[in-house]
């Protein structure tokens, strides 16, 4: 593939760490698809489900912080193509699943390996892209989170309508490898380029001084407090649908990927937003700082949902709730590539993952047991006030922050 220039080789990537997110995401959104399914497959109850949600999550919670770190200290292109096999391998083991217990193994083992795409995806858009591009490239890029949410609904309804529950695990598999053979013949690093030397060649922290810096507590705290709202869209909302709003699993299909297409448009939208701040001459950081608040206004409706229980209205309600979550999730890794060198970033955003997934866990947790026991009223009050408890904390504690005087740029990070 040498026949690509460097300008070109950054979008074919682009579109190459696109499909990457997008076959991850359909990986994870499969139990969610099938919550009925396999609640009767393996005999479990709502509490049983948020046992092996939080399989998943834990696992993928205490990854994270290594994922970040091993993309730091290997590099970007080698942990992707690790990642792409091995949770290819994770969900088509799935399928030959017969008891809960290797079901909860191999969702486990999912989220042990599917952490090692994102700090790869943060470097790779980091190394490849320019300040004013960066917010747009990266918000194309993680879209891919969302088409596979998108994808995810239709297709694996499809398979298990059409086959069975067991072929909806392989598919995406064979996908993923397919993925990897392509990602190992296209991805190189950057060639040195104005636009970006500067930044990767800066010194970074190390490993121990990065808790010292205020602003990755509060990147820790804005993730663990905003990340479960978008975990409840992604395991929970397929679900609520077809037990609460009485879709059935092929109108989930046709009809359960609309949130996820408006959280992708409300993400890139507001990505290029934030782009345009900083071409007006806005602080990157500041611009970055202000679209998250914006959207943060919108989390309010999500208290509406069980009072306006048509189907219908439970999809516009949370087509707004997921533009506004991934709003987040987008412009916070961009937050992290401002606030931090450029050889921390992939360790930052690792950690900060595994503290959302972390809440995410814990919220699961509580979503369990007030389904079982209160119904969903009081989960979607709480909801209604995390985002906006997120943005008085990222607006006290993040800021720019530099390494001590004394660093070389040559020192290991870990």
């Amino acid at each position: 593939m040498n026949f690509l220039t460097p300008d070109r080789r950054r979008w074919v990537i682009l579109v190459l760490v696109f499909l990457a997110v997008v076959v991850s995401y359909i990986d994870r959104q499969i139990v969610s698809v099938l919550k009925p399914t396999l609640k009767t497959a393996f005999e479990i109850d709502d509490r049983g489900f948020a046992l092996l949600v939080n399989v998943f999550v834990l696992c993928y919670a205490a990854s994270y912080p290594v994922a970040g770190w091993l993309v730091d200290r290997f590099g970007a292109g080698r942990i992707m193509l690790v990642g792409l096999v091995g949770w290819s391998i994770a969900c088509m083991s799935a399928a030959f699943t017969k008891t809960f217990g290797q079901m909860a193994f191999c969702r486990g083992a999912l989220g042990v390996i599917e952490p090692l795409a994102f700090p790869a995806q943060l470097r790779v858009v980091t190394i490849w892209f320019p300040p004013a591009l960066r917010a747009t490239a990266n918000s194309l890029c993680v879209s891919g989170g969302t088409i596979g949410a998108v994808v995810a609904a239709p297709l694996v309804a499809w398979l298990t309508i059409q086959f069975n529950w067991h072929m909806a695990f392989i598919v995406p598999g064979v996908l993923g490898m397919g993925l990897a053979v392509f990602w190992r013949l296209i991805y190189r690093d950057p060639p040195a380029s104005p636009a970006t030397t500067s930044e990767v060649a800066a010194p970074g922290f190390r490993w121990a001084g990065l808790w010292r810096t205020r602003s990755l507590w509060g990147i820790l705290l804005v993730r663990f407090i905003s990340d479960p709202v978008w975990y409840f869209c992604l395991f929970w909302l397929p679900g609520y649908l077809q037990e609460e709003s009485g879709l059935s699993l092929a109108q989930v299909g046709m009809f359960g990927w609309i949130p996820f297409l408006a959280a992708d448009l409300g993400g890139i939208g507001s990505s290029m937003f934030s782009d345009r701040l900083v071409k007006r001459g806005v602080d990157p950081l500041r611009s970055r700082k202000l679209t998250l608040l914006g959207s943060a206004f919108i989390a309010p409706v999500c208290a509406l949902t069980p009072y306006l229980p048509h189907p219908a209205a439970t999809l516009a309600i949370f087509s707004f709730v997921a533009a506004m979550c991934l709003t987040w999730l987008w412009n916070l890794g961009v937050v992290v590539a401002e606030a931090f060198p450029a050889a921390n970033i992939g360790s930052v955003w690792g950690i900060a993952g595994g503290c959302g997934a972390l809440g995410a866990m814990c919220f699961n947790t509580f979503v369990g047991e007030a389904m079982a026991t209160f119904g969903p009223s009081r989960v979607f009050l709480l909801m209604a006030f995390l985002h906006p408890l997120a943005s008085v904390v990222l607006w006290t504690m993040v800021r720019k922050e530099s390494p001590p005087p004394g660093r070389s740029p040559n020192d290991p990070i870990g």
